[in-house]
């Protein structure tokens, strides 16, 4: 008996379909990209380049009016500053183009680095649509993390730039752990491993992970090390020399972020229960090779992670995606590398099956480009409306006023030129956030006197009040405008 073989159109489509689906979603993230949803750390970015487009050499803290450093300033931010200096575009606009170069440098590195593990044409393909969709019922929105929904509204982050230069970074490796590349390339890479710390450190310690994993699975012999030595060590030299803020201060400051990471060890099944599907693979490559790159980097992730949560070092979980990318490229590359045809379509089509549950949970972001009022109701159902922004207090506030806000609105005032009284987001270089918080708290409790509140005014050099209709009650405060929410805009006396 005969076995039918697939024509020549079939494999031709199977091979094409993933990259139109692929091109399909690059084309939903650029017009993201246009209406640049606002939620999350946009705020402290945006003022970053702000500050830097005021200062480049001196810029002062990014939230409050103080002379102290920042990890935010780091090279991919100084770009943006010189760019938003040089041309005087909108700060806004300056992150739309920040977000098309980190766009960009993320996809081309995902098919860099893909086309190290496998040569198919449908690969690279592939793995894009698993970073983005293998992930879980629970849409998770980090910094950090590659799915759809999450890189819909952190794609003009510096988390997403450095992870674009991770790919590259793991693929330039590759490369020249095979070529035997010489000094120069070696010493390049150390450049671009220590860029990529400066510029995000949660990335740069998973791009330092995938690097070990490249090393440990090539087997390097001994003719290699004095050239990856001397990349380790002009690599921590630039981290050493990079005037803005003092990188290895940053190792001293982790217990300040313990709470804040604490929700990545919850729900853990509901928010990457999909992956799983690449931890079967990367088990089965493990079978066909044990030093498979992506097993140990897989296996050098979950360590991380689960140090993290055994220890009570929950930024450590900021480490998962050194697990999880991994663990989605191996589901992808199964499905064109597996042994036998009817092996890899069976997998393929285990795969879709996922890739479309996953998109599923995460088909709200379409409404990021079209808005909740034109989606059905099922899809608005998952659509979680981006925050509205304070561009409404800037005909009265400007460039260096202090405005005293808490929560979501200290968040993003700063965005707008202006400073608060105490930092949105957590300050490790910031000695007195302790002191602002609790100032802050005390202007805007309700038992707190008129001559305390005129003194924490006075002390932190307030001119500006934001906060609810309904909120403090002050007559030193003067009511000037209104905005979305009922939140009103007052001027200090």
């Amino acid at each position: 008996m005969r076995v039918a073989r697939p024509s020549a159109g079939t494999v031709t489509a199977g091979r094409a379909l993933p990259g139109a689906a692929a091109a399909l979603v690059l084309v939903l993230l650029l017009l993201v990209i246009v209406r640049l949803p606002w939620a999350g750390d946009l705020g402290m970015h945006a003022a970053t380049v702000e500050r830097l487009r005021h200062s480049l050499l001196h810029p002062g803290n990014p939230l409050v009016d103080a002379d102290t450093p920042s990890p935010y300033y780091s090279p991919w931010m100084l770009v943006l500053g010189i760019v938003a200096k040089a041309t005087g575009l909108s700060v806004f606009v300056v992150l739309r183009i920040g977000a098309l170069a980190g766009l960009a440098l993320l996809v081309t590195g995902v098919w860099r680095y893909v086309r190290t593990l496998s040569g198919h044409p449908a690969a690279p393909a592939l793995a894009v649509l698993s970073l983005l969709f293998l992930w879980g019922p629970l849409p998770l929105n980090w910094s950090g993390f590659l799915g759809l929904n999450s890189l819909a509204l952190t794609v003009s982050y510096p988390s997403v730039f450095a992870l674009g230069l991770s790919f590259h970074l793991w693929a330039w490796l590759t490369r020249a752990l095979r070529a035997d590349a010489g000094w120069g390339v070696w010493l390049g890479l150390g450049a671009l491993w220590a860029v990529i710390l400066l510029v995000h450190q949660f990335s740069g310690v998973v791009a330092s992970l995938g690097a070990l994993a490249a090393v440990v699975a090539a087997r390097p012999g001994r003719e290699p090390l004095p050239r990856l030595g001397a990349a380790v060590l002009l690599g921590l030299a630039v981290l050493w020399v990079w005037p803005y803020y003092d990188f290895f201060a940053l190792f001293s400051a982790g217990s300040g972020l313990e709470a804040v990471h604490r929700p990545l060890y919850q729900h853990l099944l509901g928010r990457f229960g999909l992956a799983l599907l690449g931890v079967v693979a990367l088990a089965l490559r493990g079978r066909r090779d044990r030093r498979d790159p992506l097993v140990i980097f897989f296996v050098l992730g979950a360590v991380v992670f689960a140090a993290g949560g055994a220890s009570g070092h929950y930024a450590w979980g900021r480490a998962l995606p050194a697990a999880l990318i991994p663990a989605q490229l191996a589901a992808a590359l199964e499905a064109v590398s597996a042994g036998r045809r009817a092996v890899r379509t069976a997998w393929a089509c285990v795969l879709g099956a996922a890739l479309l549950v996953g998109a599923w949970a995460q088909v709200g972001t379409v409404g990021y480009v079209v808005g909740r009022a034109a989606l059905p109701g099922v899809v608005a159902a998952k659509y979680r409306a981006p925050w509205t922004g304070y561009r409404w207090i800037t005909p009265w506030v400007k460039y260096g006023d202090v405005v005293m806000a808490r929560g979501v609105p200290a968040r993003q005032i700063p965005a707008y030129g202006a400073y608060t009284v105490a930092p949105g987001y957590p300050d490790v270089f910031l000695a007195d956030a302790g002191r602002r918080d609790e100032a802050v708290r005390r202007y805007f409790a309700a038992g707190t006197s008129d001559g305390v509140r005129s003194g924490i005014v006075r002390e932190y050099g307030v001119r500006w009040v934001v906060d609810r209709a309904a909120g403090v009650r002050d007559p030193g405060l003067r009511r000037v405008a209104e905005g979305p929410g009922g939140q009103v805009l007052y001027a200090v006396r």
